[in-house]
C-alpha cells in the first residue's frame, strides 16, 4: 500500500527513529574479553599478548598515536640495563634494528654509547603497528580506538562488567588499566596510593616525580626552514628558564657526560637517535657524536625542574594526578619549558644550535597546539604541531594489592644465586627488568612511604644489583574482580616504581597483564583465580625469560628450557649446581658499608637436564600431582620434570 500525507510523514519518522534507536542498541552491545584503557608500552603489548591467546580485545586510547612512553611521549632511547630482552620486547627491538639495518644504519644510540637501542618515534610506532597487524592477519580479533577517552567504568558489586565512552557502551570480562596517569584506577573504585599516601585518604600535596614533555630535534644542513625557526622567546623565558638551560648546556661546556655543564655534541649524544633521513652509518661512541643528526630534548626540560612547585618543593603534588584543569596548568607549562629550549638552543649557544630545530618528519598534529595555543604567537604554531602529542609521565597512580613491591624486596631478589644456592627468586614471577631506582626530585625525606620501611637513604640501599623480577600479584588490586594493571600502575612502592616505570619493563609487565586477562577471560574466573604458573607457561612459550639463574646445558631455546625455569620459580626440582648471578654487574656495587660480598665463581650453574632421574628426584616430582600420576621408568630429569610441568599447567584452577 502506497503511503500518503500524514500517515507517510509519521511512518517515515518512526522509520528513523527505530534506525537510530537500532544504533544505540548496536552501541550498548559491543562486547569484548578485554578491554584496555590506553595505548602505551604496557598496554599495546597486552593487546597483543592477549590476542595471541585467543581473546577478543579492545584497546581505548586518548590520543592519536599508540605507544606511548617511548613513542607519542618521544622517549625513543631505550632505558634498559639488563641485558636481556624476551618476549614481545625482543620482538620489537629485533624489528627496529631490521628496520635500520636495511637502511644501513645503527639502532644503537643514545645514553652517550652504542650499548642501548633507539629509534625515531615513528619508526617505533610502525613496527608496533606491524606487530598488531600480524595477530590480526592471524583471525584474532583486536581493536584499536584512538581519540577516545572512557567516561565510566561498569560494575557488578565489586566485579567490573564494562566501560562507557562518550559514543559506546563496551561490556569486558576484564578490564586493564596501562593509562599514563592510573586515570581508571579511581573510575573503578580500586583503592590505591599516589605519592606517600593511600585512598581514601589520599594527600593532595603529596609529591610525585617532575615530568617532562620533550621534543625531537634534528640538524637542518641547509639551514633552519623559516616556519620552524623559534623567532622569540615564550613566557617564563629570561627570568626562569635560560638560567636552568646554561646550568646543563653551554657553548664552553665539556664533553664529559657526567660533569655539567656540556658543549652541544655532548648534549645530542645523551638522547641521540638514528636519523634514517640521512645516509651514512654510525653508532653512539665518542668519535661519531659529532655525526648526530637528531636527538631528543629530555635533558634540562623535566618540570617543575630545579625552580620547584610551591615554595620550590621538589616534584609536583598529587593532585596534578586527580585535578584536570591542574594537569592542563602543568602540562602546559612544561610544553613551554621545552619550547623555550628549543629556542636556547637556535640562539644562545654562539651558533652551535642555529641549524637545529625540531624535526618535520616525525609528528604532526594538533594535540599539543591545542593546549597552548592562546600563550603562543602564530610564529610558533607549524613548530608545536611537531612535537610529541603526551608528556612523558614518571609516576601515576598504583594499584593496592595484596602485596606491595618495594625497594627492599627488588634488592633481595637481585641477590639471588650471589653464594651460588641461594634461590631469592619470586615463585609468581613474569617478567625480569634492571634499572636503578630513579626519581626525578620529590626524593626528600618527606616524600618517602615510611609505612612501607622506605626513607631517602633507601633509594641507594635499596639499588638492585643486578637483574630482578616483577612478581604476578602486583598486576591485581584487593576488593575489585575483572581489574588488572598495568603500565606504571602497578601495586608497589614509590621507590620500586623508580626502577619498573621504564618502557622495557613495562612492555614485559603489559604483556604479563596481556596473558592474564586472556586465561582469566577464557576460563570465565576472576583474574586473582588463575594460578601463576598458568600464565608463566603463556609467556615462556612466547619466549619470555623469567627465572634469573642461566645453565649451561639448558641454554635459551633448549627444549626444556620452559620446564627449567619453573623448576627454579616453584622449587620442583633442584639443580646439580647453582649459577652466581652472571647479570651481576660489579662497578661500584660492593662496599663495607652494605656487607655485600664480591660475586665469586662460575656465572653459569649445571642442571643435570640429560642425567636420568633419582627415585628421590622422582618422588619429588611426583609430589607435586595428584596421588596415581606415573612417570616413565627409564626418563631423564629434563623428560620427567617437562611431564610434571605440562600436568601442571593442565590441570583446572
Amino acid at each position: 500500500m502506497l503511503l500518503h500525507g500524514k500517515n507517510f510523514l509519521i511512518r517515515f519518522f518512526i522509520v528513523i527513529a527505530l534506525f537510530f534507536t537500532s544504533l544505540d542498541c548496536f552501541a550498548a552491545q559491543l562486547e569484548y574479553d578485554v578491554v584496555i584503557a590506553g595505548a602505551g608500552a604496557g598496554g599495546i603489548t597486552a593487546a597483543i599478548q592477549a590476542a595471541r591467546i585467543g581473546a577478543t580485545v579492545l584497546v581505548v586510547e586518548e590520543s592519536s598515536w599508540i605507544g606511548g612512553q617511548m613513542t607519542a611521549a618521544g622517549v625513543t632511547t631505550m632505558d634498559d640495563i639488563s641485558d636481556q630482552k624476551s618476549g614481545i620486547y625482543l620482538e620489537f627491538t629485533r624489528a627496529i634494528e631490521k628496520f635500520y639495518q636495511e637502511r644501513n644504519k645503527s639502532p644503537n644510540m643514545g645514553y652517550f654509547g652504542a650499548r642501548t637501542i633507539s629509534f625515531e618515534p615513528k619508526v617505533g610506532e610502525m613496527k608496533l603497528y606491524e606487530l598488531v597487524e600480524k595477530v590480526r592477519k592471524s583471525g584474532a580479533k583486536l581493536d584499536i580506538m584512538l581519540r577516545t577517552r572512557i567516561k565510566s567504568v561498569e560494575l557488578d558489586g565489586v566485579k567490573i562488567t564494562g566501560i562507557k565512552t562518550e559514543t559506546d557502551e563496551i561490556k569486558s570480562k576484564v578490564l586493564i588499566d596501562a593509562t599514563e596517569y592510573g586515570d581508571i584506577i579511581p573510575m573503578a573504585g580500586a583503592p590505591y596510593r599516589a605519592g606517600n599516601s593511600v585512598s581514601p585518604l589520599v594527600n593532595p600535596e603529596a609529591m610525585i616525580q617532575d615530568i617532562t614533555w620533550t621534543a625531537v630535534i634534528k640538524h637542518y644542513p641547509r639551514g633552519v626552514p623559516e616556519h620552524l625557526k623559534a623567532k622569540s622567546y615564550l613566557v617564563n623565558y629570561r627570568e626562569e628558564h635560560k638560567r636552568n638551560y646554561s646550568r646543563y648546556l653551554t657553548t664552553g661546556g665539556g664533553d664529559n657526560p657526567w660533569k655539567l655543564p656540556v658543549n652541544f655534541v655532548t648534549h645530542n649524544a645523551y638522547r641521540a637517535i638514528p636519523d634514517s633521513s640521512v645516509p651514512g652509518f654510525y653508532d653512539g661512541r665518542k668519535e661519531n657524536w659529532r655525526k648526530i643528526t637528531k636527538t631528543g630534548l629530555n635533558f634540562a626540560n623535566d618540570y617543575p625542574g630545579r625552580i620547584g612547585w610551591d615554595k620550590g618543593r621538589s616534584g609536583l603534588p598529587v593532585k596534578y594526578l586527580d585535578e584536570a584543569e591542574l594537569r592542563r596548568i602543568v602540562n602546559r607549562r612544561a610544553l613551554i619549558k621545552t619550547l623555550n629550549y628549543i629556542y636556547y638552543i637556535q640562539h644562545e649557544l654562539n651558533g652551535a644550535g642555529s641549524n637545529w630545530s625540531v624535526a618535520d618528519d616525525e609528528y604532526y598534529s594538533d594535540e599539543a597546539l591545542d593546549l597552548i595555543s592562546d600563550m603562543a604567537p602564530p610564529e610558533w604554531h607549524e613548530i608545536i604541531r611537531r612535537m610529541p602529542v603526551i608528556p612523558y609521565v614518571r609516576e601515576s597512580r598504583r594499584i593496592l594489592g595484596d602485596n606491595t613491591l618495594t625497594s627492599e624486596a627488588l634488592l633481595k631478589n637481585s641477590l639471588s644465586y650471589r653464594d651460588g644456592k641461594t634461590n631469592l627468586e619470586f615463585a609468581d614471577a613474569i617478567a625480569i627488568g634492571r634499572y636503578n631506582i630513579d626519581l626525578h626530585n620529590s626524593g626528600e625525606p618527606a616524600d618517602m612511604e615510611t609505612s612501607l620501611g622506605e626513607n631517602a637513604a633507601s633509594i641507594e640501599i635499596n639499588r638492585p644489583r643486578a637483574n630482578f623480577q616483577v612478581p604476578l600479584n602486583i598486576l591485581i588490586p584487593v576488593e575489585l574482580d575483572g581489574f588488572i594493571a598495568a603500565e606504571k600502575n602497578l601495586s608497589m612502592s614509590r621507590l620500586a616504581a623508580g626502577a619498573l616505570r621504564l618502557q622495557p619493563i613495562c612492555m614485559m609487565t603489559g604483556q604479563a597483564a596481556g596473558a592474564l586477562a586472556a586465561v582469566a577471560a577464557r576460563e570465565n574466573i576472576s583474574p586473582r583465580s588463575v594460578p601463576a604458573i598458568k600464565i608463566q607457561w603463556e609467556l615462556l612459550k612466547e619466549g619470555v625469560c623469567l627465572s634469573l639463574a642461566k645453565f649451561r646445558d639448558v641454554p635459551q631455546g633448549h627444549k626444556y628450557n620452559a620446564a627449567v625455569q619453573l623448576a627454579l620459580l616453584h622449587k620442583l626440582l633442584a639443580p646439580l649446581s647453582y649459577p652466581h648471578n652472571p647479570s651481576y654487574n660489579k662497578s661500584g656495587s660492593d662496599n663495607r658499608t652494605l656487607g655485600i660480598p664480591l660475586v665469586k665463581g662460575p656465572p653459569l650453574g649445571t642442571f643435570g637436564i640429560d642425567r636420568p632421574i633419582s627415585e628421590k628426584d622422582r618422588k619429588q616430582l611426583l609430589s607435586k600431582v595428584p596421588q596415581g600420576f606415573r612417570l616413565p621408568k627409564k626418563a631423564t630429569r629434563g623428560e620427567a620434570l617437562d611431564i610434571i610441568v605440562k600436568a601442571i599447567v593442565n590441570s583446572r584452577p
